[in-house]
Formats: structure tokens, sequence, C-alpha cells
């Protein structure tokens, strides 16, 4: 107990008898002070008293794969003021290697009271993965939303990006840059997302003439050791353009062209998907799909709240209409930069 008042009083700035009198409901302390005393209990993570539970807290967990990926923490941002804006409190739940799991924090949640949960990147998009604790929340009948494809309609509302546009603009782009050999760089095999992108970019691909045969296709875990290593192969296969699921995966894929003595975008040309911070800055500046993040964030919002709210929501997926930003990473097939010096 005396652990918990000095780690409250100390986020709140108050002293520690202010907080005891706010858990206790006596008298003597503002309507602000008192609001942000029960905010720092659900935040560090505290029950807050039973008299003053309500019904539900009026927080929000929001599970996220990690921060290491810049697309992330940008998307936390969004939905954070999003849910601020309408008088919740998000709490942020991120999986680690060797850390608390996704359904573990199911749990936590649950044990919280939350209002509803928001997922991203989250374990319903792998094929393999367990779902039981999806189907937890299902029979709690507890507000969810998921960001971006899932593997199965689990019956909860989700706002995506749409895949299939977003590899055809990436394979469009590198077409009229007169790239024949083209490859992708995906994510593990069960992974829907990556599952739906290479769908449409094979349907596309034959449609233009550039068929995508499987030694042009290398599957990876999200990072910029995967991306390397995968780039690595397909350069070692002759493709002058290769498309990512992730920008990470470009980054890497990039490295992988430099360590190879192969020039970007001279001899290779790089497509990330997500335009999440600083690719602008990169060396190159990468061309890259754009995820309309502000707009999925506050959709997604607007779906969980309404659902609290007891409103009927939408059972259709949302699709987002991704935006091709064309940098520096993509240039002239090689066979058309010899032409031109010819």
């Amino acid at each position: 107990m005396t652990r918990r008042l000095a780690e409250v009083a100390k986020k709140v700035g108050v002293s520690e008898a202010t907080v005891s009198r706010v858990l206790n409901g006596k008298p003597g302390v503002s309507e602000a002070t008192r609001e942000a005393v029960l905010t720092a209990l659900d935040v560090l993570g505290y029950e807050r008293p039973t008299q003053l539970r309500g019904d539900r807290a009026r927080l929000v967990g929001l599970v996220l794969p990690e921060l290491g990926n810049p697309i992330f923490p940008a998307f936390a941002e969004v939905v954070g003021g999003a849910l601020a804006q309408q008088g919740f409190t998000s709490l942020l739940c991120t999986r680690t290697v060797g850390g608390v799991p996704e359904a573990d924090y199911v749990d936590l949640l649950l044990a919280q009271q939350v209002s509803g949960v928001l997922f991203a990147g989250g374990l319903y998009a792998q094929g393999d993965a367990s779902h039981e604790h999806y189907e937890r929340l299902s029979e709690r009948g507890l507000p969810t939303v998921l960001v971006n494809a899932a593997v199965e309609r689990l019956g909860f509302p989700q706002v995506s990006c749409d895949d299939a546009v977003a590899a055809e603009m990436a394979l469009g782009h590198l077409v009229s840059l007169g790239h024949e050999r083209i490859g992708m760089v995906l994510g593990p095999a069960d992974h829907a997302p990556s599952a739906r992108k290479l769908e449409a970019f094979s349907a596309r691909a034959e449609a233009l003439g550039v068929p995508l045969d499987g030694a042009l296709v290398e599957r990876t875990m999200f990072s910029l050791e995967g991306g390397h290593a995968a780039a690595a192969r397909l350069i070692g296969r002759g493709v002058t353009g290769i498309v990512c699921a992730s920008d990470l995966l470009a980054l890497g894929a990039i490295r992988a062209a430099r360590r190879a003595g192969v020039s970007v975008p001279g001899e290779l040309s790089v497509i990330g998907y997500d335009d999440s911070a600083l690719m602008n800055c990169t060396d190159p500046p990468l061309t890259t799909v754009r995820q309309p993040i502000d707009a999925m964030g506050r959709a997604a919002v607007d779906l969980l709240v309404a659902q609290i709210d007891k409103a009927v929501v939408p059972a259709d997926e949302l699709l987002f209409e991704p935006e091709l930003v064309v940098r520096a990473s993509t240039g002239p097939a090689r066979a058309r930069l010899l032409a031109q010096r010819d």
C-alpha cells in the first residue's frame, strides 16, 4: 500500500496524503486532482478501490507487437490522442521476445476492467497462432477492433489498409520504369496481409506480362536482418526491383544491395510499405506505399467507442486506400539504362 501511494503521488506530483484521501473517498481534493490520481492508478497498473470503479474504468487496451518499427509508435500516438478526445485513457501493451505474450495482456486488461481493446499487428493476422484469447473477448462481449487483415472472420470490426491496391501500386510503378524481373519480400507464410499482397501482386503481374514465379518470393520475419537476408537471395537471382512488405524490410534490402556492391536505384530499385517516420531521410530516401495511419487510427477508435456506447457498427471490413510515395530508391531498370547509354 505504501509503495502504491508513493508511486501514484510521484506520478501526479501531489502528496501521499492527497492520494490517500482520493482512494478513501474523503473530501478536500479538487475534481481535477481526483481524476489525475485515478488515471495514474490505471496507467501504473493498480486496481481502483471497488467504490471508485463504477461499471467499467474508462480505459482502452492498445495491444501492439513492438515499438521498434516506427509505424507502431505513430499509430499509438494517433489512437491515444483520439481516445483522449473521447474521454478514454489508453493502456499500451507491447509484445517483446521473451516478454509478456498477447494472451497474458488480454488477461491483465480484463482484470483492469477495460472498456475495450484495440489490436494492431496482432496474432489475429497469423494463421498458425493461437486465437483463443480473441475468442474469450468475443464470448465476454468486450468491444474490440482489429487493425489490418485477420486470418479469419473473428466477429470483430476491422480497419485495414487495402493490401491488394498497395501491391498493385508498387508493381505498376516498377513496370512503368521498365523492370521485368521483380521480387517480393514478405512476412511469414501464415501472415494474412502478406498473403493478400502476394495474391494481388501475382494476378496483376500476370496481367502485365511479368509473371512472378516462386523463386522471386522470399518470406522472412519483419526486421532489418530479415530483409537483408531475403534481399541478398533475390539479388543473387538477378532481380532489378524488390517490393517489400514493410519499410524495415526495405531498409534491410538496401543494406544487402550495398554489401553486394549493387547500387540503389542504379542497379536495383526497392519499394517499402508503411511510410514510417524518417523514410524521407534514409540514403537513398525510400519509395514506399503509405498507410493512412491518421485516418485508420481515428476510424478504429470511432468503431471501438461506438461499440462501447452500444451502437451498431459495420460488420464489413473498412478498407482504406494507400498512397504511393515516390522517392529516390526507385529508378529505371538496368536494361533501360544501358539502352540510354547506347
